[in-house]
């Protein structure tokens, strides 16, 4: 099996999955989302307890590109201190725009690598960063 079988894998299971595509009790910060060009929504609810995301989901609809990315991000920043979910935006927003190429730099987003070539395909790429630039936003209200 090639890369990209496995990273279209990867997006397709957690676009299918849905595990989370869901509301966060006790959510401590709500943003909306919207790509105007396409239609795509998200309300990214999560919860920081002691400066560490300890929960985070999300809702809404759009794309397969725009909510695998929401869950696999999701996946990646629980657990996080809010200082290293920053340095993940970052990088995968580095990522898209082709600014940061290192390997060992990129490792550290994990299944979030599979959205690597949508900057091959810039009418996607507004899909794939959709719920990053809005955990962005969320996290700079802090």
């Amino acid at each position: 099996m090639d890369l990209n079988s496995i990273y279209s894998e990867i997006i397709t299971d957690h676009n299918a999955s849905g595990h989370n595509k869901h509301h966060i009790e006790g959510a401590t910060m709500i943003e909306k989302g919207h790509n105007p060009s396409c239609g795509d929504e998200i309300e990214l609810e999560i919860k920081i307890v002691d400066d560490r995301i300890e929960d985070a989901g999300f809702t809404g609809v759009g794309c397969a590109i725009s909510q695998a990315s929401a869950s696999i991000m999701i996946d990646l920043i629980k657990g996080k201190e809010v200082k290293e979910a920053k340095e993940l935006i970052e990088t995968f927003l580095g990522m898209i725009k082709r600014e940061i190429t290192e390997e060992e730099e990129l490792e550290k987003l994990e299944d979030a690598l599979a959205l690597k070539n949508i900057s091959n395909m810039p009418a996607r790429v507004k899909c794939a960063v959709l719920a990053w630039h809005t955990l962005n936003e969320s996290l700079n209200k802090k």
